[in-house]
């Protein structure tokens, strides 16, 4: 089995849109992608992370054309989407261990565990929220220019 690494939808955005914090995550992808690792996410990541492109095409923060081109880019990734069995109460049980006001981020957490992976996101509360708990948690802020491949 190869290297696994778990990434959230606020991470997989920096790689299809230009925010702050884009740089890093497209450094860090391509040295995953040197070190052959597989990229894995809870199935709603495709949700999400389209959700977020289309809302910024209603609301004009880019053109029609660059969410386009953001939702191709999103597409063409080549994240694993999985669904394990008993997802969704873990997520429950991790989003009220860890006091979380939603669980669909939770749903990441669980992947991660069950992968026993490190997850990567670019969601600082999440990682402040999470991080002293589960330091397999990964923040493209506070760990963005480290890329060495941590597992739980």
């Amino acid at each position: 089995m190869s290297l696994q690494i778990c990434v959230d939808a606020s991470f997989v955005l920096k790689l299809v849109l230009d925010e702050t914090g884009s740089e890093a995550a497209h450094t860090l992808w391509a040295a995953w992608i040197a070190q052959d690792a597989e990229i894995i996410a809870p199935c709603h990541l495709i949700f999400e992370a389209t959700s977020v492109i289309r809302n910024h095409i209603y609301r004009r923060n880019i053109s029609a054309a660059a969410g386009q081109a953001a939702f191709d880019a999103l597409l063409a990734q080549g994240i694993k989407l999985i669904h394990p069995n008993g997802l969704e109460t873990r997520a429950w049980e991790l989003a009220r261990q860890h006091n979380r006001p939603t669980a669909y981020d939770a749903n990441y957490l669980a992947v991660a565990e069950y992968a026993g992976c490190a997850l990567w996101t670019a969601d600082d509360r999440l990682y402040k929220a999470v991080h002293d708990a589960l330091p397999w948690v990964k923040s493209l802020t506070h760990d963005g220019f480290n890329s060495k491949i941590e597992c739980a």
